[in-house]
């Protein structure tokens, strides 16, 4: 009795893959992702490249140079170690930069927000010339900041148009010495902040506005809910996400404001302090007074309070929606 031998075959009557067949779809596969990684590196290297080049060599060597006296001519032989940080905190021209910092931070998100959210309801309403509206409170974001420093500084210069349209209203008790007053001058400043970048946040706001959904709210009016009810209920809550990004860059932005404050305030008073802010006393006193060891020094500290700023900010106001933003495969 013969017996036949037949080759196995797989269930379903599949024949058995060829050899080889895994390990050259292992191959394939190993391929493809090196292909993925080399393209991943060529198009972040010239990126990475311009970051290291222009973001990481110039902090290192801020943090080089603060390290040292040294005058900018010539290279640095006197080692002081971290005294030009202790100099810095030592100075209370330096903490009035950093309290007049503190008032424009804690300003800005006091003043321009209520008054962009307020205007952005308004704008978000339909109304003949709303476009009009919307790009006239714009308009002076766009201005140059040296431009905006110059036109007010020429307004509230002493008999200037701002005392004048007082004085042609009867108030003339509320003539101040806008930029030579010590008392007044930072709430000057902060005004003209306010008037130039309130526009920003206002169309920062209306962008987000746009995203809320109009069924959300026919529905609450619908269920009998006022106007109010539905900004407070509604949109307020649903244009939280766009508020916490405007206040994360109002708050870097007014830690680092240097253009506006340089032009507009008057040299003499901001030596004393009163209009100083962390960007305008490094330049004083590291370009001008060539003090470019001590200059370093306090770009160093305004880098960390910066830096420091805008971790914790991301961890305890931002984390939400981080991580709302990012979507992960599953497993």
């Amino acid at each position: 009795m013969t017996s036949t031998t037949s080759s196995p075959s797989l269930a379903g009557g599949a024949s058995a893959p060829p050899a080889g067949f895994g390990s050259a779809r292992r191959s394939g596969r190993a391929a493809e992702n090196r292909r993925k990684w080399y393209e991943i590196i060529g198009l972040t290297a010239p990126a990475i490249a311009v970051y290291v080049m222009f973001v990481l060599v110039p902090m290192g060597f801020a943090v080089y140079y603060s390290l040292y006296k040294w005058r900018g001519v010539g290279p640095p032989t006197n080692f002081v170690g971290f005294d030009n940080y202790v100099l810095a905190f030592q100075d209370p021209i330096f903490l009035d930069a950093l309290r007049n910092n503190a008032v424009i931070v804690v300003g800005s998100l006091l003043v321009q927000g209520p008054i962009a959210l307020g205007v952005a309801l308004l704008l978000n309403r339909r109304f003949r010339g709303r476009t009009v509206f919307r790009l006239l409170v714009f308009v002076p974001y766009v201005l140059a900041e040296v431009t905006v420093g110059i036109m007010w500084k020429l307004i509230l210069t002493d008999g200037g148009t701002m005392d004048a349209l007082f004085r042609s209203l009867g108030l003339g008790g509320l003539v101040q010495a806008w930029l030579a007053d010590l008392d007044v001058v930072i709430w000057t400043l902060l005004f003209v902040l306010t008037w130039k970048y309130v526009g920003f946040a206002i169309i920062l706001l209306l962008a987000g506005l746009s995203n809320v959904p109009h069924e959300l709210t026919e529905a609450a009016a619908i269920d009998g809910a006022g106007w109010w009810q539905i900004q407070r209920h509604v949109t307020l809550p649903l244009l939280g996400p766009t508020i916490r990004i405007w206040m994360f860059l109002s708050i870097i932005g007014s830690l680092q404001v240097f253009d506006v404050i340089w032009v507009t305030s008057v040299p003499a008073v901001r030596s004393l302090g009163a209009s100083n802010t962390m960007a305008t006393y490094m330049v004083d006193n590291g370009f001008f007074a060539r003090l470019w060891g001590y200059g370093n020094a306090v770009a160093v500290i305004l880098f960390v309070i910066s830096f420091v700023a805008a971790l914790l900010f991301q961890r305890f106001m931002l984390r939400r929606d981080i991580q709302g933003a990012i979507t992960g495969r599953a497993n």
